[in-house]
């Protein structure tokens, strides 16, 4: 049995974990009869929270590497491993003057789990500077899926659908800008860019990356998976109704018939906020993140989060859903 990385620091075992650094490697293991059902494909399992032990194969993929694939005077395209680290990239982009991805800084996980994720902050979604995504499936056999093809939208993606277990995602496709822009207008950005004398691109991701760290914990310190729960998007008619109640709730227009409502808004006034049940509790600084105090199982943070999600429900009428996959 081999233990699983995540970064809710479960204790959990697979019964086999396979790492692979190359295509060909992965066809390998495939070829070898290797790649045992049940089988879980895995980034840096930081969007993962495990109930219990996997009887099964974990895979994880180790393919590194970052290439220039086009450039021009506007934009450069760019084709980069499954297994490259997120943040890694980002901060490769903001070294190299490539504006698109500085907002999504200090975002834990790899690549690959990037582009299966529809990973987003900050006004950013990731969706928005993908080209295309490369694939491996089950048979061995190679298909590169444009972003029409993806099926993206808010956290959600093709690649998430229970059909497409068989399918392994091995690189992905980038377009970053060339011409210097910025998405500002979301949260306190504009507060802390204030503290700088000049706005850039390394400025922007050093307030990025202050911003989560206050209100983020470590989860090498506190294990956790980030955002646990994704921001509902409620019929326009449901959150007026509850606007004339809460006068103060905050929102995000999506479009003339729905609006986006925070959820730690919500669990921060069920008086969530910084509460345990049992090893588990919800952050004392941002209430969309669960957090591991030490010992707590997967059932634990389940049942923390059955119990937050209850107390939405009751007061507000409204179903929040984990964005963590609970395996």
């Amino acid at each position: 049995m081999k233990k699983i990385p995540n970064t809710f620091g479960i204790d959990v075992t697979a019964a086999r974990l396979l790492e692979y650094s190359s295509e060909d490697e992965l066809r390998e293991l495939i070829a070898a009869g290797h790649v045992i059902a049940p089988w879980l494909h895995i980034g840096g399992g930081s969007n993962l929270l495990f109930i219990k032990d996997y009887e099964g194969t974990v895979l994880h993929s180790c393919i590194g590497g970052l290439e220039v694939t086009s450039e021009d005077e506007e934009c450069v395209s760019v084709r980069v491993g499954a297994g490259v680290i997120w943040d890694d990239f980002v901060a490769y982009c903001v070294e190299r003057h490539w504006y698109g991805v500085e907002n999504l800084s200090l975002i834990p996980g790899e690549v690959g789990a990037s582009a299966v994720q529809n990973i987003g902050a900050y006004g950013v979604e990731v969706k928005d500077l993908i080209t295309s995504v490369e694939t491996i499936n089950i048979a061995g056999e190679k298909r590169i899926y444009g972003v029409d093809e993806c099926g993206y939208s808010y956290r959600k993606s093709l690649f998430k659908q229970p059909e497409m277990k068989t399918v392994f995602v091995t690189y992905v496709n980038f377009c970053l800008s060339k011409r210097e822009h910025y998405t500002l207008d979301y949260g306190t950005i504009r507060e802390e860019l204030e503290k700088y004398p000049v706005l850039n691109l390394e400025t922007l991701r050093r307030v990025i990356i202050d911003i989560r760290q206050i209100k983020l914990p470590d989860p090498k310190v506190l294990g956790n998976a980030g955002s646990f729960f994704m921001n509902p998007i409620v019929p326009r008619q449901q959150f007026e109704s509850l606007q004339q109640e809460y006068p103060d709730m905050p929102h995000y227009d999506v479009d003339a018939g729905w609006v986006k409502v925070p959820a730690a808004w919500m669990i921060d006034r069920c008086n969530w906020k910084g509460k345990a049940l049992g090893p588990a509790a919800v952050h004392d600084r941002q209430a969309l993140v669960l957090v591991n105090l030490g010992g707590a199982t997967g059932a634990d943070i389940v049942a923390l989060s059955d119990a937050v999600r209850a107390s939405v429900r009751e007061k507000f009428g409204i179903d929040i859903y984990p964005e963590v996959c609970l395996i």
